[in-house]
């Protein structure tokens, strides 16, 4: 039992508990070994290691019966126990269940005693009281007050409890038959009040937190506790404002006040709150009008300033009380003081800033007028004037004398900028002094003056006279200044729009006047564009009408007819020269001018006519055929001149009237073959004709016979 005992290792494996009994029996082992195997004594092992494993087996089971025997018996002497301990726990729960009921019964004989007691004891209390308010109703009576309460001044504390008591019962009593004791309570109330205040008063000038908080509970059943607060808030702002900036000085004053009136006085947010009050109703107020007073009439533009400047560092302080308990409803307190200070001013703010605005903006206007020695011409209203526009739409004439504005365009942007600057300060006072309800109403009437003397008095009337100084499309030499009344327009009006955006939509985004103020925009916009269209279309007839100048008096019929055909040396003509330098002069004015599509759609205006100008002048000569060489090459300069456009339809147009002045030379044999080509095939067959009739040798038989 012992060696088998030993087999068993942990942790249990089958496998290896047999290999290790093979190994222990004799002729166990393998056949290579040092002893034979003997497979019987093998089994003989193995059959009595079985046995033996049986054996242990029943000892181990009988172990085990008898362990879960023991177990059961504790498991039921525990349970017993168990049964007998709750058994006492209830016991022990019942008695502190009646200890409780005791208890409870013991004090509420001990609390119906007590009241007893107190019932008793209460009456006694007020009958030894009134007691002592008889006594010294008496000594009142009497005329002679001995009671140490009244002559000991360290009594003052138990005197004005008493006094004030008397003064309720004197109030009581019969006019006609204790007028003088009444008198002499009512005498006896009115100085103790007085030395309490005073108490209180040098108490707060020593910095006594603790006495000021004990006189203060003693005034508060008196009539002069209002007058206690008032001392207190009369003291708390002596030597408080020694800065140049009373608000500053206000706000640090509210937040030592509020720290303190906590600990002095039983309604500390009231206190405060009357301290406040009293800081904008006088100190606030008084600074208020001497600041506005003296300019309100006399200098329009400090008055504004003032106000808006004032306003605004009282709504600041405003916010910064906002932190304090000042009661329920400190919103709408604090409002009702700023109201009550600046409500005569913004009454009538809206009438001083649009009266000033519209001064301010002539008499910017007039000054810029001046500096340049211009009286401003009247530009015609009414049914003439529309009629005399409607004209100038339809014909593009110029109605009236042409006026000579020797290059001004009577724009600046110094001045727009002086005119922007001013509104945007009247928006910002307007958005800040305005009741909300008024807002947007007040804030349109602003920008009509914006848009009177800006937009009509400025721009339009340049523009007007910018119209009025083209000059007509047959004028020589002309100088063309209407291109630079453009651009200085565009740019004036980029800022206009800025303005509009960034501080006019705020104050009307959520009101009709939005929409008012959009069309009002739109109207002028289009008013606008409608003269600088106009002023652009006529400008482009007179850069025509100069290159037709330049053509008529540079270019010469024997150009394109030499007399010597073989000595010609000029590469192209010098109306060419002329007329290409020209052109890039203006293409560069005019992308200097212009911004966007709009540079596309001039140059694009421009090229056309340019182009059917050249083409129209190649109409009017005969060309030999070194004549139509020389023709050649100005198109083809004319051409490289169209390439600074960069408009693809005008550079069109160039190449196909190069290929047109191909015919002036081609060979008769050939004319068809051309004709026929990529960019000539297309052209009506009249338009062809018409250049080869060009030609000097035309009606020779055989050029008409190629080209019939």
């Amino acid at each position: 039992m012992a060696t088998t005992a030993e087999l068993f290792e942990e942790p249990f494996v089958a496998d290896e508990y047999i290999e290790r009994l093979v190994w222990r029996t004799p002729g166990g082992g393998s056949r290579g070994g040092s002893e034979a195997f003997d497979p019987k004594r093998l089994l003989e092992e193995f059959v009595n290691h079985i046995q033996e494993l049986q054996i242990m087996d029943e000892r181990i089971q009988r172990k085990v019966e008898k362990l879960e025997q023991q177990c059961q018996k504790e498991a039921k002497e525990f349970a017993k126990k168990v049964q007998e301990l709750q058994k006492s726990n209830q016991v022990a729960f019942q008695h502190f269940q009646e200890l409780d009921e005791h208890i409870s019964y013991v004090a509420t004989k001990v609390c119906h005693l007590g009241d007893q007691l107190e019932g008793v004891n209460t009456p006694r209390q007020r009958a030894v009281e009134a007691q002592k308010l008889m006594k010294y109703f008496n000594e009142f009576l009497d005329g002679e007050l001995k009671s140490d309460v009244f002559t000991n001044s360290e009594k003052i504390k138990e005197a004005a409890d008493i006094i004030q008591k008397l003064h309720l019962i004197a109030q009581e009593l019969p006019f006609d038959r204790f007028s003088e004791v009444k008198s002499k309570i009512a005498s006896k109330y009115h100085d103790l009040e007085c030395q309490l205040i005073q108490e209180f008063t040098s108490a707060q000038r020593r910095g006594e937190i603790s006495r000021m908080r004990e006189v203060a509970a003693v005034l508060l059943h008196f009539k002069g506790y209002s007058h206690c607060v008032d001392v207190y808030i009369k003291q708390c702002q002596e030597g408080a404002y020694l800065r140049n900036d009373i608000f500053e000085d206000a706000a640090i004053l509210c937040q030592r006040v509020n720290k303190q009136v906590g600990d002095i006085f039983s309604n500390p947010e009231t206190v405060l709150a009357k301290l406040i009050q009293n800081v904008f109703e006088i100190k606030l107020q008084s600074f208020v009008k001497d600041q506005l007073e003296e300019c309100r009439k006399s200098d329009a533009e400090q008055y504004l300033k003032n106000l808006y400047d004032l306003y605004t560092r009282t709504t600041n302080l405003s916010s910064k009380l906002m932190e304090f308990n000042l009661g329920t409803d400190k919103q709408t307190f604090l409002s009702k003081l700023i109201k009550s200070i600046f409500i005569s001013y913004l009454e009538n703010y809206i009438e001083v800033e649009t009266g000033y605005l519209k001064s301010r903006s002539a008499m910017i206007l007039q000054r810029y007028y001046d500096s340049k020695n211009h009286q401003k011409r009247s530009i015609g209203t009414g049914g003439i004037q529309d009629l005399k526009e409607r004209i100038r739409q339809r014909t593009n004439l110029p109605l009236g004398p042409s006026i000579d504005t020797h290059g001004e365009t009577f724009l600046s942007q110094e001045v727009v900028v002086n005119l922007l600057q001013e509104t945007k300060q009247a928006f910002e006072r307007c958005h800040r002094l305005s009741d909300p309800s008024d807002l947007p109403r007040n804030a349109f009437r602003i920008f009509t003056i914006l848009v009177e003397f800006l937009c009509i008095e400025h721009i339009d009337y340049a523009l007007e006279t910018g119209l009025a100084g083209i000059p007509s499309s047959d004028s020589r030499n002309a100088n063309l200044y209407f291109l630079d009344v453009v651009q200085q327009a565009n740019t004036i009006f980029h800022l206009f729009d800025k303005q509009f955006n960034d501080h006019l939509m705020p104050l009307i985004s959520s009101s009709p006047k939005l929409s008012e103020c959009l069309q009002k925009k739109k109207e002028i916009i289009e008013q606008m564009e409608m003269k600088l269209d106009t002023g652009i279309d006529r400008t482009l007839n007179c850069m025509i009408g100069q290159m037709k100048h330049i053509l008529a008096a540079e270019q010469k019929k024997t150009d394109f007819k030499p007399e010597d055909e073989n000595n010609v040396l000029i590469q192209y003509t010098n109306a060419c020269v002329k007329v290409c330098a020209y052109v890039r002069k203006q293409v560069e004015k005019i992308k200097n001018s212009m911004d966007g599509k709009n540079v596309d759609t001039v140059l694009m205006e421009l090229g056309v006519r340019f182009h059917r100008l050249i083409y129209e002048h190649l109409q009017q000569y005969s060309y030999s055929c070194m004549g139509g060489m020389l023709a050649i090459c100005d198109v083809a300069e004319y051409r490289k001149c169209a390439k600074d456009f960069k408009i693809p339809l005008v550079l069109q147009l160039f190449d196909t009237l190069h290929a047109l002045c191909n015919l002036l030379v081609v060979a008769p044999d050939n004319l068809k073959q051309v004709c026929s080509g990529e960019q000539l095939a297309n052209l009506d067959k009249n338009i062809l004709h018409s250049f080869v009739q060009l030609r000097a040798d035309y009606r020779s038989a055989r050029l008409a016979r190629h080209f019939s």
